[in-house]
């Protein structure tokens, strides 16, 4: 697992706003954290599984979204990590962690796409 890819697991929102959606945060955050978890022991399809299920649980959950992210490059599905990044920043767009995960994203598929038309 690479560096960014454990820093950025590491970041956990932690915010609730009603009781419902406390419930609700407080289940997604269980999912997140077990994803966390199992991503550190390179399981990302059980990762992924968790994730969803987090932004099933709460659609609000910004860091689930980013973590997507994370895991769907790691998984190679370009198309679905650029989705939960904007996602992810559509929730949080002041959120540092999700604007450096993404901005690196973007550079390293432009390299990456830039690199094929050689």
């Amino acid at each position: 697992m690479t560096f960014r890819a454990l820093l950025t697991l590491a970041v956990l929102c932690t915010s609730l706003a009603t009781p419902a959606l406390a419930d609700d945060r407080s289940d997604a955050r269980r999912q997140v954290e077990f994803g966390i978890e199992v991503a550190g022991h390179g399981l990302w399809n059980e990762a992924i599984y968790r994730w969803e299920r987090a932004v099933k649980i709460d659609p609000t959950y910004a860091q689930a979204y980013n973590n997507l992210g994370v895991a769907y490059e790691q998984a190679g599905d370009m198309d679905k990590a650029a989705g939960a990044y904007k996602k992810a920043l559509a929730l949080e767009p002041n959120n540092q962690s999700i604007r450096e995960n993404y901005e690196l994203f973007e550079e390293i598929n432009e390299r990456t796409s830039t690199a094929g038309d050689d």
